[in-house]
């Protein structure tokens, strides 16, 4: 396999790296020390512990700044009621966030708007070393840093899949469920994109925990 990579110095002695192989597309990388940082807070306040549905793995390291220092693989959420699949690569600090969605958010939603327990989570990526939306040349997606969760669908507990794709404009129940999930997606994740973003999330929830604005702060909701 081949492997380039072009850097250029910047301002503050930030780096950027564009990096490409023979498999797949070029995307341009920084070196952000709070990704570290996060991490290892996460890892040390004890609040994400393995479990049979939650299991460390082995570091994810490169190409570039790709990776995670100590990933988990989640199978499952809830106590293991709700199913994540196939299960996520994510780095630690979204583990919190994903229990606290599936709990507060998607759990009593089901139950609400579709009259039944949430049994699965349609998971359509988690850990990938790629650019934003797959186009080459881009800035490395979260992804790329274990850091992001897409959702293309849910399993309830009576057998029927609601998929974002079919019902974001489709059956008002279903509607109605998506909408509120994606919305509560917004109390806890920096970045939470859908259908009404653009058309690459024409079938998906994209979730992650990017810091986004000069001060970190900024959220990004659509």
């Amino acid at each position: 396999m081949s492997m380039s990579r072009v850097r250029v110095a910047l301002p503050l002695l930030a780096l950027i790296t564009l990096w490409g192989c023979s498999s797949g597309p070029e995307f341009v990388a920084r070196h952000e020390p709070w990704r570290v940082e996060e991490e290892s807070a996460c890892l040390a306040s004890g609040v994400v512990r393995e479990n049979p549905f939650l299991r460390g793995r082995s570091a994810l390291g490169g190409p570039s700044v790709c990776g995670a220092a100590k990933p988990f693989e989640m199978s499952a959420a809830s106590l293991g009621r709700v199913s994540l699949k196939p299960a996520a690569l994510l780095r630690c600090p979204m583990i919190p966030q994903i229990e606290r969605w599936v709990e507060t958010v998607v759990e009593p939603a089901a139950r609400r708007y579709l009259g039944t327990p949430l049994a699965e989570i349609k998971v359509a990526a988690s850990y990938a070393c790629r650019p934003i939306n797959h186009q080459s040349g881009g800035k490395l997606s979260e992804h790329g840093h274990a850091n992001a969760l897409d959702v293309s669908g849910f399993v309830l507990a009576d057998g029927r899949t609601v998929t974002v794709k079919a019902g974001w404009n489709g059956d008002p129940r279903e509607s109605a469920f998506l909408m509120a999930v994606h919305k509560g997606a917004c109390e806890g994740f920096t970045t939470v994109l859908g259908p009404n973003a653009d058309r690459f999330h024409h079938d998906h929830f994209h979730l992650d925990l990017a810091r986004h604005g000069r001060d970190g702060l900024t959220r990004i909701c659509k």
